[in-house]
């Protein structure tokens, strides 16, 4: 069987959605750094510009940040002002398209750790879809639907992905950045005049110009198959939601594996009624079930699958967790930080279930 090599061993290792609740930068970098494939978290409750559409909005032509309305709007005649002007003169300056010290504080102290001995090291930004329907115009009207700004947008997040990747690599050689995209779950309503024909079109032509591995996060409703076949080499998605995996699927995950794609499962729960309900146990035991649907119908071994998998939480866990209390009665593996916010003990507990996942199922496996 010719199945093509990964750009790296995933092996089940762990890692996780950038966007953490924390306001303290070095408990957010210890926890990130707890996993096998860290990454530079996002706190939007340390500010607005932590935020991951405004990170990504710097130096976007005729973006417009309001900090105290905690809003980022697009002023179109501004934007043709200055792509025939002071943006065509800004392209070829290194910071237009770098994260600077304003739009994250942790950046910065990311690249500044030792970072070799990671099997890889990932970055990450909002997608250009999820941008395009996030971020309206003065009219209310989201920028997707503008043809002049949505080419625009496609080349400008293009050379972000890549300013970020370049600079990581510096760190790890086998660092990515993938894309968060939960905008990718709209564009099959036929509501939203951006259908999902226009979007994998669009795409094509972004991932091409894409250096590194390619990598796309989506944790809304997802159509599997869609997604693999957009041309990622690195998949992340919420498969806790999906409870049972479709028989379906199992052709389109195979066929992405033999091309040497790795898949990063978020199969840890992130809200605390189901955290309360699942052990690690049980949720090795899903996914497990998932991989043998996919081995019985793609004709591929267990431990190919397993090889090409990498294992996260199911979405970013920075929502409103319910009551106090609701962590301790969950099943931890350890006691969570009693200094901790109930947000930031979800978060430990999910990287705690995590990890304990990963060593069930490279146990078994691998």
């Amino acid at each position: 069987m010719n199945i093509a090599q990964p750009p790296f061993p995933a092996n089940c290792q762990t890692t996780a959605m950038g966007i953490m609740p924390h306001k303290d930068i070095k408990r957010a970098l210890k926890l990130a750094l707890s996993l096998d494939i860290p990454f530079w978290p996002q706190l939007p409750n340390l500010s607005y510009y932590e935020d991951m559409y405004v990170q990504a909005s710097e130096y976007f032509p005729g973006i417009r940040v309001d900090e105290e309305a905690q809003k980022i709007t697009l002023d179109v005649a501004q934007f043709r002002t200055e792509v025939s002007g002071a943006y065509v003169e800004r392209l070829e300056q290194p910071d237009t398209f770098t994260l600077s010290q304003r739009y994250s504080t942790v950046y910065a102290q990311f690249l500044e750790l030792a970072l070799t001995s990671y099997t890889a090291i990932r970055g990450q930004l909002i997608g250009p879809v999820s941008f395009g329907f996030r971020v309206n115009d003065e009219e209310r009207k989201p920028i997707i639907y503008n043809d002049e700004v949505r080419t625009i947008l496609f080349d400008f997040l293009q050379r972000k992905v890549n300013a970020q990747y370049r600079q990581l690599r510096e760190s790890n050689r086998n660092a990515f950045v993938w894309l968060d995209e939960p905008g990718l779950g709209w564009v099959f309503s036929g509501m939203t005049g951006y259908s999902d024909v226009q979007a994998k079109a669009d795409y094509a032509a972004f991932l091409s110009g894409i250096e590194g591995p390619r990598g796309l996060h989506l944790c809304a409703a997802v159509n599997l198959p869609y997604l693999l076949e957009l041309g990622v080499d690195i998949l992340s998605f919420d498969a806790y939601q999906i409870e049972v995996m479709p028989r379906g699927y199992a052709e389109s995950v195979g066929a992405f594996l033999r091309k040497g794609g790795i898949i990063s499962w978020g199969i840890v729960p992130t809200d605390p009624e189901s955290q309360r309900r699942e052990t690690p146990r049980d949720l090795a035991k899903r996914l497990s079930d998932y991989w043998g649907i996919v081995s019985e119908g793609a004709g591929l071994p267990l431990e190919r699958i397993a090889g090409q998998s990498l294992i996260a939480p199911a979405r970013c866990m920075l929502k409103n967790v319910g009551r106090v209390g609701a962590i301790e009665e969950s099943h931890t593996l350890q006691r969570p930080d009693a200094s901790a916010s109930n947000e930031e003990k979800l978060v430990e507990t999910g990287f705690e279930y995590t990890r304990e996942v990963s060593r069930i199922l490279r146990e078994k496996y691998l």
